[in-house]
């Protein structure tokens, strides 16, 4: 049988996906299975980061100053969402070679894929919109300095990136597992302060019919969907997966699918703990105290100390908002790389990439806070995970498609149980953000 890469499903060959790091960490050969779990740990934090950036944190406070720990449910099953949409996406790009726009572009006519490309395109500008408000709010809070100048220096980070893949990929990753580590200690030290209620944090995993039949709470429910299933890390999963040097071998192709599912499975499950905290702290410290009135990064910062009588708990919140946004930025910086080289075969500098992506986030940050300051950004960041929830059914759906196509996939198509699940997934993530924005454009809000 012929290899997936080279099967009829495929027109023509694609040129590597980030050939500058491409296949650059070793595999090796033999091992015991905590070593093979090692080479190929790392892309899912990267992905992960994604699924935690501030585009997240609005919703979360929201949903756990409104309505305590019922929302914890959507959040679970969010997280499952995207647990099988990413495992797919790296199986895309270990059998194939190709990351998800090299695939669509090979898949769809020229104009179909410019029009995909655009939108993605939009979809990153989008997310890196999220990730500078995100971070000039925690330099903010953190040192005083004015939102117009904290989204002007957000544009220096360029350089950190640089530096970072000149060092290798694996710089890059340890950097990014480096500040999750951070945002995690964070949250875990603002949950023993707040000390939550066990009982009802568990009960909060528990699907409740509330859910779905009171307004306030689905359209809060939708929101957490939308910011949390992020289409560009589809993009980037089916790229970062081929760093790894594994065998080009059905064997070494399926062990390699194994490590890439339990990598970003158990990067994901980081994830759903720093979702969780911020939700579950919002709960604590503001809905049992009767502030449901708690929507935005700013005022949960603010209350954070004198709720729970620790002055450093409004500081750990901030470091870890700014740990937060530095690391989404760098994944946002890889993706804008991938699309542009996957849709278009233009490869230009990394850092006049970012450049531009940057300049094109910073622009509409710095006119929204000069002309409507805090309470501007504030709104922009919701806008931006607008234009997210536009952009995912054009990811989901030609990642699903492919998958499970045997022509293009070979003996690595999807089993059946598993092409239902991911179409039934498929199916409410877009019917749940097309609510969303039909909500948006009606005159709602996240």
């Amino acid at each position: 049988m012929k290899e997936p890469s080279e099967a009829p499903g495929w027109r023509r060959r694609s040129m590597p996906s980030l050939p500058e790091v491409f296949r650059t960490v070793s595999v090796p050969d033999r091992g015991r299975f905590w070593r093979k779990f090692g080479a190929f740990a790392g892309p899912g934090y990267l992905v992960a980061v994604g699924y935690m950036d501030p585009g997240n944190w609005a919703t979360d406070i929201a949903g756990g100053s409104q309505f305590g720990y019922t929302l914890l449910s959507v959040i679970l099953l969010s997280n499952i969402m995207a647990i099988l949409l990413q495992a797919l996406a790296a199986k895309l790009g270990i059998v194939t070679g190709r990351d998800l726009a090299q695939a669509c572009r090979d898949h769809y006519s020229r104009p179909v894929g410019f029009v995909l490309w655009i939108a993605c395109e939009l979809a990153i500008i989008a997310c890196d919109l999220a990730e500078v408000i995100g971070t000039a709010i925690a330099l903010n809070l953190l040192f005083g300095i004015p939102i117009v100048w904290g989204v002007c220096l957000t544009a220096l980070d360029v350089m950190l990136i640089l530096f970072l893949q000149h060092r290798g990929f694996r710089w890059l990753e340890a950097f990014i597992v480096a500040l999750l580590i951070v945002i995690a200690v964070c949250f875990a030290f603002e949950l023993a302060l707040s000390q939550p209620e066990i009982g009802a944090i568990l009960g909060g995993f528990v699907p409740s019919p509330e859910v779905v039949t009171n307004p306030a709470m689905l359209y809060i429910a939708i929101g957490i969907l939308g910011a949390t299933v992020m289409p560009h890390n589809l993009y980037l999963h089916s790229s970062i997966v081929q760093t790894r040097a594994f065998e080009r071998t059905p064997r070494g192709r399926r062990e390699a699918i194994r490590f890439a599912t339990i990598d970003s499975s158990v990067a994901l499950m980081l994830a759903l703990f720093i979702n969780a905290a911020i939700l579950i702290l919002a709960a604590s410290a503001f809905h049992t105290a009767g502030r449901t009135d708690v929507a935005e990064i700013q005022d949960a910062y603010a209350l954070l100390a004198p709720t729970l009588g620790v002055a450093a708990a409004s500081t750990l919140f901030a470091v870890a908002l700014l740990a937060s946004g530095q690391n989404s930025t760098i994944t946002a910086t890889l993706a804008g790389q991938i699309v542009m080289e996957g849709f278009l075969e233009i490869r230009i500098a990394p850092w006049l990439r970012r450049m531009i992506t940057r300049l094109l986030a910073i622009i509409p940050a710095v006119v929204v806070a000069v002309l409507y300051g805090e309470s501007g950004t504030a709104q922009l960041l919701v806008l931006s995970q607008v234009i997210l929830s536009m952009q995912l059914p054009f990811a989901v759906i030609p990642l699903v498609r492919f998958t499970s196509d045997r022509t293009k996939m070979g003996e690595f198509v999807n089993p059946r149980w598993l092409i239902l699940a991911a179409w039934a997934i498929a199916a409410i993530i877009v019917a749940l953000n097309v609510k969303l924005l039909v909500d948006v454009a009606a005159g709602g809000g996240l």
